[in-house]
C-alpha cells in the first residue's frame, strides 16, 4: 500500500502552497517538498509550509521552496496557514513563528462558502538599504536592497521587456548575495499605486508575492517614489502595504483543495 501525506492547497493572490503536517517530513522535508510541488507527477505548488507545534506562537510554519531550498518566510504563505488555521479552530488572530520571527494574522473578512479569507499581517520591521549597481554579463543593473527578514532586489523599470526573467534570474544568483536573493521589477503608476514582476529564490517567476510586495512598496517609498499606503499590483492580483514602522500587509487566501499525496 502506498503511503498517503495529507495536504491542503492555498493560494493567495496566484501564489500556491501546501500545507502539511511536519509529522510526516521527518528527516526528509526538502526531497518531499521536490516531489509534492512537482506540477505534472505532484500536486504542483510554489513551495510548502511545513506545520509544527510551538510554544510562543499558535504554531510553526517552516517553509521550503519547490526546489527543495529554505526560505525564511513568505507573506502569501503565511496568510495561507493562517486561512487553513481559522478554518479549523475559527480563531480570528492568529500568531504564527517563521524563520522571519512570529508574524500575526487578523481576519478582515471571511466567505466561509467559497473558502475565501482576507488578513493584515504584521511583517515586522522592514530594512531598506542604500541604492547600488552590480555587473551583469551584458549590463549592469542599479536597484535597492530590501531585507523583509529574507532578502530582495527591487529595480524601478519604465517596462517590463520581453525576457526580464532571464536577467532577474542571474540578478538572483550574483555574487553579491551571499544567500541569493529575491528579485522585483517595479513600475510606479501613481503615488500610492505600483505594478510588480517578481522572481523566487527556489522557485522563479511567481504571480505574486507577499513579502515581495513589502519590498517593492518600501523601496518606492524609501526612494520617495511612493507615499504609504500603496496598492501593488501583481500578475495575481493586488495586495495593500502600510508602513509606520512596522510594515502591514493585507491581503487574501483562499482554500484550494485537500487530499492525500501517495509516495
Amino acid at each position: 500500500m502506498p503511503i498517503g501525506i495529507p495536504f491542503t492547497k492555498a493560494s493567495a493572490c496566484g501564489n500556491d502552497f501546501l500545507i502539511i503536517d511536519g509529522a510526516h517530513a521527518g528527516d526528509r522535508r526538502a526531497e518531499l517538498t521536490r516531489q509534492i510541488c512537482e506540477r505534472h507527477d505532484g500536486v504542483g505548488a510554489d513551495g510548502v509550509e511545513w506545520i509544527y507545534p510551538a510554544d510562543d506562537a499558535d504554531l510553526r510554519a517552516v517553509l521550503v521552496n519547490a526546489d527543495g531550498s529554505d526560505a525564511e518566510i513568505s507573506g502569501n504563505g503565511t496568510r495561507c496557514v493562517a486561512a487553513s488555521h481559522f478554518r479549523q479552530t475559527g480563531k480570528p488572530t492568529i500568531n504564527i513563528r517563521t524563520g522571519a520571527g512570529v508574524k500575526t494574522c487578523k481576519l478582515i473578512r471571511h466567505d466561509h462558502d467559497r473558502l475565501e479569507y482576507e488578513f493584515e499581517a504584521g511583517m515586522g520591521e522592514p530594512q531598506p538599504g542604500d541604492p547600488f549597481s552590480i555587473k551583469l554579463a551584458f549590463n549592469s543593473v542599479t536597484g535597492i536592497p530590501v531585507s523583509m527578514g529574507n532578502p530582495h532586489f527591487v529595480l524601478f523599470v519604465d517596462d517590463f521587456e520581453p525576457g526580464w526573467q532571464a536577467e532577474a534570474a542571474e540578478i538572483g544568483k550574483h555574487h553579491d548575495f551571499k544567500f541569493g536573493t529575491n528579485v522585483e521589477l517595479v513600475r510606479v503608476k501613481d503615488r500610492h499605486t505600483i505594478e510588480v514582476r517578481i522572481f523566487e529564490r527556489g522557485v522563479g517567476e511567481t504571480r505574486s508575492s507577499g513579502t515581495g510586495s513589502s519590498a517593492s512598496a518600501v523601496a518606492a517609498i524609501a526612494s520617495k517614489r511612493a507615499d504609504s499606503p500603496v496598492t501593488v499590483i501583481a500578475p495575481g492580483g493586488p495586495q495593500t502595504v502600510r508602513w509606520e514602522g512596522e510594515l502591514f500587509l493585507t491581503g487574501p487566501a483562499k482554500i484550494v483543495s485537500s487530499g492525500e499525496f501517495f509516495l
